[in-house]
């Protein structure tokens, strides 16, 4: 981690998080306190990744083979988790102004723009990887912040999963996707000496 800091604003969203669970209630607050338990998640995993980056800094670069049918190595998981963070969140404000729900959104795993990102950002400097993500994760938090309980609940439509709502939403394309890649992050680097080996 040596060098990385987050910006001034987290510590300020800390203590919103904080306040905003502690808020009195019935079943819309129930629906609200996922979601600030969703934040708080992914806050949690970005730490995770973080407290790896001393190891993505010595972890081998990139191959020089496309990441399309193998493994990622640390550098892509990382290109990955930057991608995905600002185009979920666009697809989160296109279900919230979406005229008639639900809203089509998403993507496939397929999709060239984010298998093209990976290609061309895996071998960014470790500095401007972890940059992004602060940045990322951040303007992602701060928002999820500003929903209410009506945007909380407004539902969009996926090709594979059906009518979710923008927490469901939350929860699967941000929370549990950002933990999965803090796993994939630790099983690549804990990969990397058997493969040098």
């Amino acid at each position: 981690m040596s060098g990385f800091a987050f910006g001034p604003g987290i510590a300020t969203l800390r203590e919103d998080v904080a306040g905003s669970i502690a808020r009195p209630g019935g079943r819309d607050d129930d629906n609200m306190a996922i979601l600030y338990s969703q934040v708080e998640r992914m806050r949690t995993a970005r730490d995770n990744l973080v407290r790896m980056r001393s190891r993505v800094e010595l972890s081998a670069p990139p191959p020089a083979s496309l990441p399309r049918r193998r493994e990622w190595v640390a550098r892509e998981v990382l290109a990955h988790v930057d991608e995905m963070l600002p185009y979920w969140l666009g697809e989160i404000e296109r279900v919230l102004v979406g005229p008639v729900e639900p809203v089509p959104f998403g993507r496939q795993s397929t999709d060239l723009v984010r298998t093209m990102t990976v290609d061309r950002d895996r071998t960014l400097p470790i500095h401007e990887l972890y940059a992004r993500l602060d940045n990322s994760l951040e303007r992602v938090l701060r928002r999820l912040l500003e929903l209410d309980e009506r945007q909380v609940s407004r539902r969009g439509l996926d090709r594979q999963r059906g009518e979710m709502t923008v927490r469901q939403i939350v929860e699967v394309m941000l929370t549990a996707h950002i933990e999965e890649h803090s796993r994939q992050l630790a099983a690549a680097l804990d990969a990397e000496p058997a493969a040098r080996a």
